[in-house]
């Protein structure tokens, strides 16, 4: 369990899209039906056929990008072939997932560093939830510092979106995770980046069904969690949750202790990669030229650009295991954007 307190400001809970689990249970109270009816004596022939449902499909999604990292969005199922553990694997399903509904956390740094910059996360965040949410789509609202705070649940409202982040402010409160703060005396927290994608992942996006995203605005730079960075990719990765990193600094924030003292200005950037790398997602820069806008600009065509793959592993063991994951482009010029593993764990402890 992440370390983080959490004010729940809704109580709705998400309506789930049709599961594998859900059928079995309609066909299977579809049989005790029948099993009270008399017997027909309509020939064999006439009998509906058997449907089988495979609750064990692993799921992929990945971007495809050109020599120049141009999105490619026009391919077919036979330019990709997929590996599990070296060995490849059929793919049954494939889709082209521009209009699939999508599932977002945006989690926003509001620790002391980011204090002049979340004036400018709060109106590019408005307007990113205003193009990219449609009909289908929900998404909620976290802010993480020296605590973590849920301002908005999940909603496919753009302007209770919008509302909830009238609550990002600078953190000063203090850690903990649970009904009530937990003393820190001694463990000073600054920013619990990790406990905050632990938590999106575990407790928000590990039961929903789909397609799922964790979005970070920040500068990478972990203070006081509880957990570690493995624990963060772990979880995101049980989640089959995408985490897309944002980075986004305020040089003027580190004071003598830039770039070259090991705070900010890109210090926290391979955390970063880290977290999206294994997770199938992308890592983008805010810079000079390159506004916080633009970035939620080609966030929004990446996810909306996206190849949905479907197999049933060769290895039918559930045994929790790690397993690599590996998708191979026929154009060697293009590169598949992944997660690199999955945990293969039972349907029932999803």
């Amino acid at each position: 369990m992440a370390f983080c307190i959490v004010k729940h400001l809704g109580t709705g809970k998400r309506q789930h899209h049709c599961t594998g689990m859900r059928i079995l249970l309609i066909l299977t109270l579809a049989g005790a039906l029948c099993a009270q009816t008399p017997p027909q004596t309509s020939p064999p022939a006439d009998e509906p056929p058997t449907i089988q449902v495979d609750v064990n499909v692993v799921n992929i999604l990945a971007s495809v990008r050109d020599k120049r990292g141009g999105l490619v969005a026009n391919l077919e199922k036979n330019d990709f072939t997929v590996f599990e553990d070296g060995k490849q694997q059929e793919i049954k399903y494939f889709a082209r997932e521009t209009d699939l509904p999508l599932t977002i956390g945006l989690l926003i740094d509001v620790s002391g560093s980011q204090r002049n910059l979340i004036d400018i996360e709060r109106s590019a965040a408005s307007q990113f939830f205003s193009q990219v949410m449609r009909k289908k789509d929900e998404a909620f609202l976290i802010s993480f510092g020296e605590e973590c705070e849920l301002l908005q649940d999940y909603t496919n409202s753009a302007r209770m979106l919008s509302q909830g982040m009238n609550g990002l402010r600078v953190s000063s409160g203090v850690g903990g995770f649970g009904p009530g703060p937990v003393p820190t005396s001694g463990d000073p927290r600054g920013t619990v980046l990790y406990d905050a994608v632990f938590l999106a992942a575990d407790e928000k996006l590990r039961t929903e069904v789909g397609r799922k995203v964790i979005v970070l605005i920040t500068d990478g730079v972990d203070e006081g969690s509880r957990k570690k960075i493995e624990d963060a990719i772990e979880a995101a990765q049980k989640a089959d949750a995408v985490v897309y990193s944002i980075d986004y600094s305020d040089p003027r924030a580190y004071g003598n202790y830039g770039p070259f003292g090991g705070f900010g200005g890109g210090a926290g950037e391979g955390y970063l990669r880290r977290m999206s790398d294994a997770t199938g997602g992308h890592v983008y820069k805010v810079g000079r030229n390159h506004s916080l806008q633009d970035v939620f600009q080609e966030l929004q065509e990446e996810m909306r650009s996206q190849y949905s793959l479907g197999f049933s592993s060769a290895n039918e063991k559930r045994d929790g295991s790690y397993r690599k994951l590996e998708v191979r482009m026929a154009n060697k010029d293009l590169k598949a954007q992944v997660r690199k593993g999955y945990y293969a764990v039972k349907p029932e402890a999803r």
